[in-house]
């Protein structure tokens, strides 16, 4: 089995699209028909997201933590211990391509880091884009690390314990543990995911953050 998980805080207006487009690349033939289950975990929730992700067949499990690394770390836990033999992770305001589960397990490798590309800026401006575009290694070999777009094996991911219970960064850490057990990792572009650029960040120094960061080295002093 390979699962899926989504960490979520209020995110009733996003879960929907991130779970459609999960179910499209459970359906991928790459996969042939292995089972995915996709767990969002509702982290400090108080709107409607459990609804709307239990509608489109998702699990639900809940944590009190305001901290992503917990929240990641608890749907890995409950996914390894109804038998999943992969792990991957995304966030619930991205929607990952139709391939992107298929393109992890053809890596043949013991973790993946994607990509993501922002598919609407809102109000950012040209000099923030143009400056973002300027420094995003979009090619295989990229040294990028996403949460929402990742990928490891269960077996992996434990030997390097798991997710750190970080409120940032979360993921960056797990790639260090597990470059540190000698894990195979691919660095690809292949594996992809659209994001938003939203400024209103659930992880303090997240990708938000950096947008924001991205964007103040745009403007004239």
């Amino acid at each position: 089995m390979i699962g899926v998980v989504v960490p979520a805080h209020d995110e009733e207006a996003l879960i929907g699209r991130c779970i459609a487009a999960l179910a499209v690349a459970a359906r991928h033939p790459g996969l042939l028909g292995e089972a995915i289950e996709i767990v969002v975990v509702l982290d400090a929730c108080s709107d409607a997201t459990r609804a709307v992700a239990e509608s489109l067949g998702a699990t639900c499990i809940d944590v009190q933590a305001r901290n992503v690394g917990i929240a990641r770390a608890a749907g890995a836990s409950a996914l390894i211990a109804r038998g999943a033999r992969w792990l991957a992770f995304t966030d619930a305001d991205s929607a990952v391509a139709p391939d992107w589960l298929a393109c992890q397990l053809e890596s043949r490798a013991d973790a993946v880091c994607g990509v993501v590309c922002v598919d609407d800026w809102g109000d950012f401006g040209a000099d923030a884009r143009a400056r973002y575009a300027a420094r995003y290694v979009d090619a295989d070999g990229h040294r990028h690390i996403h949460g929402a777009s990742l990928g490891v094996s269960a077996a992996a991911y434990l030997r390097a314990g798991g997710f750190p219970p970080l409120r940032s960064s979360e993921d960056v850490e797990l790639v260090r543990r597990l470059r540190g057990q000698g894990a195979t990792i691919r660095w690809t572009n292949s594996v992809r995911v659209s994001t938003s650029a939203r400024r209103v960040a659930r992880a303090p120094d997240g990708f938000a953050a950096h947008l924001r960061r991205v964007e103040q080295r745009a403007l004239p002093p």
